[in-house]
């Protein structure tokens, strides 16, 4: 789930939340639900004040980190002018909240919607579902917090930086195209299921590298600090509900689940080089694609290093050794 941050939450929240992170809440779902659900009212961004976007933009300041860009050593972009640099690195903040959107819509609430409706058996009671139905809420609030970020800087940076000129991201392409692939209405549903767990668990180190960085616009860091405190107790809902439905399945639908889950993780980690290749022609780097073919390689498309969270999940699942990923390459201890 990533380090549960104390200053983030309030005192009893952040108890809850280091025990169901370190494993100390009772197993069973209805203990883990119970006391997200409970604490929806303290924990919610939703629930919170809305940041004055305006007062928090610094326009020296950059929109997305240098630190994980997978070209920031490359002699090409340490040679680029610096107002190009400066577009890149706000397309790349654009690219990130479409991201961030296009999950929460398009995988996230779809899959917490499947549980609602009761299409996994495995996964019924007044209880998840009012979790779930919050969980959504924050889904909700979340596409609007990084719609907002998004409007701000078009605004205060006086360029568009549509959303519409980039493509669909990574993680959500491939979704669409194994969802497309599907012949049954189960394979559907557990590929949703699986590109959701991965989503929720994952985001979480994305969000905290973002919010942690000191350099980047305090807009930014602020929307994914608040996004990332819903997140975290995401993290452990989305993890309840695979660990529930694993093994409510058939051998060949648990093969299922697994295959699903390795192609999420690897679509959702990994550095979306056409979303890149594309930023570079909109901003016009004329060796950018290039640049691009340079940096390709096992070590160098990681998005984050904290895999901690997944890891333990397939680990808990008792199929890490089914989910073909290197995991020498990432940090899977916290």
């Amino acid at each position: 789930m990533g380090v549960i941050k104390r200053d983030d939450y309030d005192e009893a929240l952040f108890e809850d939340l280091v025990a169901i992170n370190d494993g100390g809440v009772d197993a069973t779902e209805s203990a883990v639900i119970r006391r997200l659900a409970g604490n929806w009212h303290r924990r919610a961004s939703v629930k919170r004040d809305e940041l004055r976007l305006e007062d928090l933009y610094e326009l020296d300041r950059p929109d997305y980190p240098e630190s994980i860009l997978p070209f920031r050593d490359h002699p090409t972009w340490l040679a680029l002018d610096p107002s190009k640099r400066s577009d890149v690195l706000t397309w790349a903040i654009i690219a990130f909240n479409r991201k961030t959107i296009v999950t929460e819509e398009a995988i996230a609430n779809p899959a917490f919607g499947l549980v609602i409706s009761g299409e996994f058996p495995a996964l019924s009671g007044d209880e998840l579902e009012t979790c779930l139905t919050q969980a959504m809420v924050d889904e909700q609030y979340h596409t609007l917090m990084h719609m907002n970020a998004s409007a701000v800087t078009r605004k205060l940076r006086g360029k568009p930086f549509p959303d519409n000129a980039l493509p669909l991201p990574l993680h959500s392409r491939r979704h669409q195209e194994m969802w497309e692939g599907c012949a049954e209405r189960w394979q559907r549903s557990l590929t949703t299921l699986a590109f959701a767990t991965i989503a929720e668990i994952g985001i979480g180190p994305y969000l905290d590298t973002i919010a942690d960085d000191p350099g980047i616009q305090p807009v930014h860091s602020a929307t994914a600090r608040l996004h990332a405190r819903d997140e975290y107790c995401h993290s452990a809902i989305a993890a309840e509900l695979a660990k529930k439905v694993y093994p409510s399945l058939d051998p060949v639908q648990q093969r299922f689940f697994t295959r699903s889950a390795f192609e999420a993780l690897t679509a959702y980690t990994t550095a979306d080089y056409g979303t890149w290749e594309r930023i570079m022609d909109l901003v016009g780097v004329a060796e950018g694609r290039a640049m691009l073919e340079d940096c390709k390689g096992p070590r160098r498309i990681r998005l984050f290093s904290d895999f901690s969270g997944i890891h333990t999940l397939f680990s808990e699942m008792g199929v890490l050794e089914e989910i073909d990923f290197d995991w020498s390459v990432v940090q899977t201890h916290r």
